[in-house]
């Protein structure tokens, strides 16, 4: 359980936005058909969840400006360093294959949840590095 009111927040946070991405996925499939044009309708439905992805971002940013212990900010905002470098280094080399080579595409929207998944190898520079992988908020 949470044990401050930075981290109590961030998990409010992070549940409300994630039910309302999963309604908002769901309500995104239901009405745009396989293959649909990309219409000014189409458009503003499917960058509805966008929304709620922005509303995880703003909630990590914030969870880091509202943390009064220095330790643990600095902890997490090592674990979102070490998510973007390999965020950008993985995505920068496929990229570069993409553009020379018959590699599959991989869609933009994957970047997001590979951030996340840095935030774990974050997390474990961390406790191999300084012996700390930070509180599990």
């Amino acid at each position: 359980m949470a044990q401050n009111p930075a981290q109590r927040r961030y998990i409010r946070r992070m549940v409300l936005l994630s039910a309302a991405y999963i309604a908002a996925v769901m309500l995104a499939s239901w009405l745009i058909p396989d293959d649909a044009a990309a219409t000014p309708l189409t458009v503003t439905i499917a960058l509805v969840p966008a929304l709620a992805t922005s509303g995880f971002i703003w909630a990590m940013a914030s969870y880091v400006a509202e943390l009064n212990d220095e330790y643990v900010r600095m902890l997490e905002i090592r674990k979102m360093l070490v998510a973007t470098g390999l965020t950008l280094a993985l995505t920068s080399g496929w990229g570069i294959l993409e553009l020379f080579t018959n590699v599959p595409r991989v869609q933009l929207f994957y970047v997001f949840p590979f951030w996340c998944l840095g935030l774990a190898v974050g997390s474990l520079v961390n406790k191999v590095t300084i012996g700390d992988g930070g509180p599990c908020p």
